[in-house]
């Protein structure tokens, strides 16, 4: 199964974008669990006015932005409260009911629109904090390489 990230925004060159190609270069280099690479596709911020018609605007482009076919999953502040374990247990029981990819959307700064939370899998949160959605890409790709290697039996998650 194909991984990728949907997030609203650009990462500019610096730490940021350093932190999440080191973890796309792990996912992409691990093999054996059924799981590939971790693609990526950014779009823009919404220039709306209005949070709500911001959100709207930006979960529409996210929306569109999905290839065929994949599977959706957000990351997002109503979410729900995961270890590690169970997230993993998501991306596996995904990929062995033989959806050919699944897809993790990422809001701008005033979240995703409801309708699109409504059409994901599942929506998985970090916490009550307000996280900068740059930051959000950077755990999300840390997470998913985690659940790869709890799938494969590594070592790299000691929970």
């Amino acid at each position: 199964m194909r991984l990728g990230i949907l997030c609203v925004g650009r990462l500019k060159a610096g730490p940021e974008r350093e932190i999440y190609a080191r973890y796309a270069m792990r996912i992409a280099a691990m093999r054996g669990v059924g799981l590939e690479g971790l693609d990526l596709k950014e779009i823009d911020e919404s220039a709306a006015r209005n949070a709500s018609e911001r959100a709207a605007q930006e979960s529409a482009a996210l929306r569109a932005a999905l290839p065929a076919s994949a599977q959706l999953a957000v990351f997002d502040e109503r979410g729900r409260l995961a270890n590690s374990r169970d997230f993993a247990r998501f991306v596996e029981s995904e990929r062995d009911r033989g959806a050919k990819s699944l897809w993790f959307a990422i809001g701008g700064a005033e979240g995703l629109d409801p309708s699109l939370r409504a059409e994901a899998r599942d929506a998985f949160s970090f916490g009550a904090m307000t996280l900068p959605h740059q930051l959000v890409r950077i755990l999300a790709a840390e997470q998913i390489y985690r659940a790869m290697t709890i799938i494969s039996g590594h070592p790299y998650h000691r929970g």
